[in-house]
Order: C-alpha cells, then structure tokens, then sequence
C-alpha cells in the first residue's frame, strides 16, 4: 500500500485573525490514514491538540523553528480500540 502525501496546515493567519481553527484541523484529521502525516504550522506548541490526537491514535513531533513558529508533525499510528 502506498502512503499518502503528508496533508499541511498552516493555522498561524487563522489565529492572528482571532479565528478559531480547531474545526478546520478535525476535518484535516478526517482525512489522514494510518501512516500518514499531518503537518501543523502555528505560533505555538498546541498541548491540548496533542491530547485529543493521541486519544485518536496520532503520535506527534515538535519542532520550534522561531519565536511565534511551531511545526507539529502527527502521524496516524495503526488502528486502536
């Protein structure tokens, strides 16, 4: 089986702008498979969202890149029940 090309979101404009973007991540979340990548870029280490993909089977890595850039890298790991 073939991987998917990882899916990127770049959330840092919708925050700025006072925009909630949780909803536009969940649906992103809809569309990974299992070992596919997930690439966030926001203005900071989203915690709480580390929480909610691990309870949806994601394992994630943190990079900071600058002051207000964060790069979240999840990748969907293999079914859970």
């Amino acid at each position: 089986m073939e991987l998917k090309e990882a899916v990127v979101l770049d959330v840092r404009e919708d925050l700025r702008l006072k925009k909630e973007p949780f909803d536009k991540i969940m649906a992103a979340v809809k569309s990974i498979e299992v070992g596919q990548e997930l690439i966030l870029h926001a203005p900071f280490n989203p915690l709480p969202l580390h929480k909610v993909l691990h309870r949806k089977g994601f394992a994630h890595q943190v990079e900071k890149v600058d002051k207000r850039h964060w790069i979240v890298t999840y990748v969907k790991k293999g079914a859970t029940k």
